[in-house]
């Protein structure tokens, strides 16, 4: 056997990999699971190998990893894909909205996460009467951690802005983990931000490391869109949620955000992209060179506008939600561009309103609270429409679907990824096993779905969390309170070199043109402001 360096060594032991690279026996406990006989796919490569769990972390991958039969529970995925368990950088669990609260908590949507195949989410925390501590409180310790059965973690969205607001967002990030902040440019007289106060958030996060997201809409049009649609053309119904808030809305306020991002050098991530006009925007930032991210969202890359127009109301107001699912061409071409790398990541945007609470807009589209399902099922929507269409290979999906997040949010390696160390958040997918969508098999407390009925092939049939199997051939097995809030530390992947905090005070648009300026006339850089030359001599005025 060659020669192999102490430390080295150790760490192989440790993991249960002898050092000729095979695996000894001995290392199975109680805690402890061996998947056996998968195809193990991460974003960066594809094997057939064997997974062993211990404690819950992976302890070993490799292959014909040998276990203490009689205490470690062994799981055949002989046929099967074992991947990373999904990351949904998107979620509204137990959120007041629009007069309303959504149906699913922490604990139903949760589980229902787990039954889908995702593992750790990222919930969005409203402040409250626009304090961001107070908001964090109530989203972390009263709506979260008496309820919660997986991992997760927060972003936290700013509604206004001030000397507080500011303070607040560097304690948040400094000693309570959060690493994100959301500005909603939509939803006026209500969550809406300024212009003056985004450039001041964008500012902001650049500062302390936090990635920038923007609901992007334009509020004012919205609203000019709304009274028009409700009052000239006289349509109450849901049809005048979308045509009210058309694409040329989510585009313009796209762009918007992404040239204040760019002014003041700050990243940029554009939540729940769902038109080709925005995605276009994003591409075209990234092709110059910007740091913009693009997400989008299981209801833009499987349905289309026409379910607006059924004429059952409570049929058609499942589907409200803003921005508004589009066209079929426009939903093609989104599809293309998280399948291209010109969209980076797949959520849910899950906001879930049930049908009684829909019902409140029976009159009025304007008083329909926004939002639809998707938790449970984005992990399978994504695999019908992206691998089985042949967009994308399974190791792009688990990029879109798990890694990319991880990256984003600072929990790589962690999360996000099948390796040594990382904790054992893993799915099991049997790609042969045929199944319907809908709510006779969801595990949300919505009486709707807006996947009604759609069949998909390929199946989660194992979630394990944290080193528990939480799912199993059709069977939940979670724990309310046993979820464990993550905390996600600053200068995530969207920030790159400045992680030494180099770029943190260089790189605004105004500075690059200074710097462009002083090449073109061979200035040295001195202090040379506003010389008037006398002949003899000059004057700095």
């Amino acid at each position: 056997m060659a020669v192999v360096a102490p430390l080295l060594l150790a760490s192989l032991l440790l993991a249960g990999i002898r050092a000729d690279g095979s695996t000894g026996a001995g290392m199975g406990g109680l805690d402890s699971i061996l998947i056996k006989g998968g195809t193990v796919v991460t974003a960066d490569w594809l094997q057939r190998a064997d997974v062993l769990i211990v404690n819950g972390r992976i302890k070993a991958v490799g292959t014909h990893i040998e276990a203490n039969i009689e205490a470690t529970r062994i799981i055949d995925a002989a046929g099967k894909l074992v991947m990373p368990g999904g990351i949904d950088p998107h979620t509204h669990l137990a959120m007041p909205f629009m007069g309303q609260e959504a149906c699913d908590d922490f604990y139903s949507g949760q589980a229902a996460a787990l039954a889908g195949g995702t593992t750790f989410h990222v919930d969005f925390a409203l402040p409250v009467q626009h304090d961001l501590l107070k908001g964090y409180n109530e989203w972390r310790y009263t709506k979260a951690e008496p309820n919660a059965v997986m991992d997760y973690g927060f972003h936290m969205a700013v509604t206004s802005w001030s000397d507080k607001v500011s303070r607040d967002m560097k304690t948040l990030v400094e000693d309570h983990g959060i690493n994100s902040f959301k500005y909603f440019m939509a939803y006026k007289g209500a969550l809406m931000v300024n212009d003056d106060e985004l450039l001041e958030g964008l500012a902001r996060c650049k500062e302390l490391g936090a990635l920038p997201q923007v609901h992007a809409e334009n509020g004012d049009g919205v609203a000019r869109g709304q009274d028009y649609v409700f009052h000239e053309l006289g349509i109450h119904d849901p049809r005048g949620h979308a045509l009210s808030r058309p694409e040329v809305l989510e585009a313009e306020a796209t762009s918007r955000a992404i040239r204040l991002a760019e002014f003041v050098g700050a990243p940029l991530y554009v939540v729940h992209v769902m038109g080709k006009s925005s995605a276009e925007e994003i591409a075209a930032a990234r092709f110059r060179g910007s740091r913009i991210i693009g997400e989008t969202v299981t209801s833009a890359i499987a349905l289309n506008d026409t379910v607006l127009w059924n004429a059952n109301f409570t049929e058609a107001a499942k589907f409200v939600m803003s921005p508004p699912i589009r066209s079929a061409a426009s939903g093609a071409a989104v599809r293309a561009a998280l399948a291209g790398g010109a969209l980076q990541l797949l959520g849910t945007d899950h906001a879930v309103f049930n049908s009684t609470q829909k019902r409140a807009g029976q009159d009025d589209f304007r008083l329909i609270p926004n939002g639809v399902n998707g938790i449970e099922e984005r992990m399978h929507v994504a695999w019908e429409e992206l691998v089985n269409a042949g967009m994308i290979s399974p190791m792009d999906y688990v990029r879109i679907t798990s890694t990319e997040a991880a990256k984003l949010f600072n929990v790589y390696p962690r999360k996000g990824t099948i390796a040594v160390g990382s904790d054992a958040d893993v799915i099991v997918l049997d790609p042969s096993v045929e199944h319907t969508l809908g709510v006779g098999a969801h595990h949300s407390r919505m009486d709707t779905n807006v996947y009604e009925g759609k069949k998909i092939n390929g199946k989660v049939t194992t979630t394990i969390s944290r080193g528990r199997v939480v799912w199993h051939d059709g069977k939940l097995d979670v724990v309310r309170g046993s979820g464990r809030f993550v905390p996600l530390a600053p200068f995530g992947s969207a920030y790159a070199s400045d992680a030494s905090g180099a770029g943190r005070k260089a790189g605004t648009s105004v500075e690059s043109l200074l710097q462009e300026q002083r090449r073109a006339v061979g200035d040295d850089g001195g202090d040379h402001r506003d010389r008037v030359d006398t002949g003899s001599s000059h004057t700095e005025l």
